[in-house]
């Protein structure tokens, strides 16, 4: 049997090396992988089940990835990090509105969503904290990465209310969760093989989120009503 240490210097080197014939592989194990992770779910998800769909026994799933954690992390890094950076680029054009940016960003999510299927939906469906230890460092960076999104989609919500582009009779954090909930919860049902497209997706939800919250208001919701008297 070759040793852990063997294996995780032959790793690296292939790494280094770069072969085509490699990475053709490593990406092959990626795309299985994160289809089990989806229909199974990271805890149930075997390592051993994944190299079998590659042609591989389990010895050999470690020439390609140290862990099952790492194919995980693989599985969302790319799609994860080009996402919250096309996001922060959206937030940062400050000569367009907070509404037009929001809009983009909802687009920007559910684009996302297709062009990284299956493997962005895997990170929504599992608890992060619970996957990663809490002392490992790319677990930190990825809620963060989370947390980042989240605050954008709030203060972009938050600054629309104060300008008067939305109503303001509804709670921030009320209409940020439904956005949220909106964009998340196509982890469920979407498809990009199906027959709506990202764009069909992202365009339906901002029409209901922006007509909804944009509707003329005359009276007070009873919503902002309580919160007055409270």
């Amino acid at each position: 049997m070759i040793k852990a240490s063997n294996i995780s210097k032959r790793r690296s080197s292939a790494l280094k090396e770069g072969s085509a014939e490699y990475l053709a592989k490593r990406a092959e194990l990626l795309a299985i992988a994160a289809n089990q992770f989806k229909t199974k779910g990271y805890r149930s998800a075997k390592l051993a089940e994944i190299g079998l769909k590659a042609g591989l026994d389990r010895a050999t799933v470690y020439y390609y990835f140290g862990s099952k954690e790492e194919l995980f992390r693989e599985c969302l890094r790319s799609g994860v990090e080009a996402n919250i950076k096309q996001c922060v680029r959206i937030f940062e054009e400050s000569s367009r509105t907070a509404s037009e940016r929001l809009k983009d960003i909802m687009e920007q999510l559910m684009r996302a969503y297709s062009d990284n299927f299956p493997n962005m939906y895997v990170y929504i469906q599992e608890d992060m904290e619970k996957i990663a230890s809490e002392k490992s460092v790319w677990a930190h960076e990825i809620m963060g990465q989370t947390r980042l999104f989240e605050q954008i989609v709030i203060k972009l919500i938050a600054e629309a209310m104060e300008n008067g582009e939305l109503r303001s009779d509804i709670p921030v954090m009320l209409a940020a969760n439904a956005v949220f909930g909106m964009l998340n919860w196509t982890h469920r049902w979407y498809n990009p093989e199906d027959h709506y497209s990202a764009g069909d997706v992202s365009e339906a939800f901002s029409r209901i989120f922006f007509d909804g919250m944009t509707r003329p208001n005359p009276e007070p919701s009873a919503l902002s009503r309580r919160r007055k008297t409270s």
